[in-house]
């Protein structure tokens, strides 16, 4: 049995429900920070301009894909389908934003997203492990069959 198999099986066994209602929540996040940067998109690009981590030509892109992934992977998320997907997915964005694009900002300020940033780090990680839980269609999907 490889390493992939026993996490998953572990995640399985050893899921408490209130943590599918932390699952959900951090969909929503996904989702909502997915909408906020349809929304303030000049403010995004902008954003990613001043952390010089990518070159003019794959800011566009690199902002299209970052929506996509929070928005389907939020929705994925919340209703648990594919949940660990989603978050390895997910995960690289979280880790750019966290420690190239929020620790340079005064972590201390009113508003300062690297707290947002952080808790949904962790949360992602949690569900990469963990999986789907009980309240999902996965687990729905297991019952049936």
């Amino acid at each position: 049995m490889n390493l992939l198999t026993k996490i998953r099986n572990w995640g399985d066994q050893h899921h408490p429900k209130w943590l599918d209602y932390f699952r959900i929540v951090l969909g929503l996040i996904l989702i909502w920070k997915g909408i906020a940067f349809v929304t303030q998109l000049d403010a995004f690009t902008k954003l990613m301009n001043d952390t010089n981590l990518v070159g003019a030509a794959f800011i566009s892109l690199a902002a299209h894909i970052i929506i996509v992934l929070h928005v389907i992977g939020g929705l994925l998320i919340v209703i648990g389908s594919h949940t660990r997907v989603s978050c390895l997915l997910n995960l690289p964005i979280l880790l750019v934003a966290l420690f190239f694009v929020n620790l340079g900002n005064d972590i201390f300020r009113p508003y300062s997203e690297i707290w947002l940033s952080a808790f949904v780090l962790i949360g992602l990680i949690c569900f990469l492990i963990e999986g789907d839980g009980k309240i999902s269609i996965e687990y729905e999907k297991k019952i049936a069959a």
